[in-house]
């Protein structure tokens, strides 16, 4: 029975709307999704919707100023209108950044990281060297390709002089 209880009252707030709009006490934004996103594009300068999408006062009363005479209104207020409609200009839009810096950054990071990882198994993962690496032993290894005539059309062998002991040249 409890757990009957508990089950309708879980659904029933899940199914709730009204737990969902009110969010400590105030209303939760809720977004227009049927609206584009606003977003600056310089190969696409007029967006859809506006950059403030819910005016103030004194914002709405400069929209109605707007539709008189532009003469009227001040460098201020002409600006706070195109502030209205897009977030940043053109020359804020080619402003360079300094996120190069922080790329820059992170591969040195990256790059200094990836080196310790790679000293670390070297002195602590990877094992000796082995013996047939060891310039002796490739000598003793050519000598007896040597002996066994080994390619002696194009390989090895037909580089060797053995009237003479040493390479043709």
């Amino acid at each position: 029975m409890l757990a009957s209880r508990a089950v309708s009252l879980v659904t029933k707030r899940a199914l709730s709307t009204s737990v969902c709009t009110r969010a400590y006490g105030g209303v939760a934004k809720v977004e227009d999704y049927s609206l584009s996103a606003y977003y600056d594009r310089k190969d696409e300068p007029l967006t859809a919707v506006d950059f403030v999408g819910h005016l103030s006062g004194e914002q709405m009363s400069l929209k109605e100023k707007e539709k008189s005479s532009w003469v009227s209104l001040s460098g201020d207020e002409k600006l706070m209108l195109y502030r209205i409609r897009f977030h940043h200009s053109f020359a804020e839009m080619n402003k360079p950044s300094n996120e190069w810096k922080t790329v820059v950054g992170g591969v040195l990071f990256m790059l200094g990281f990836t080196g310790l990882i790679v000293f670390w198994q070297r002195l602590f993962v990877y094992g000796d060297v082995p013996h047939t690496f060891s310039d002796e032993w490739k000598a003793q290894q050519t000598k007896r390709m040597l002996d066994m005539r080994m390619n002696p059309v194009e390989g090895i062998a037909s580089k060797w002089d053995y009237e003479n002991n040493k390479w043709k040249k």
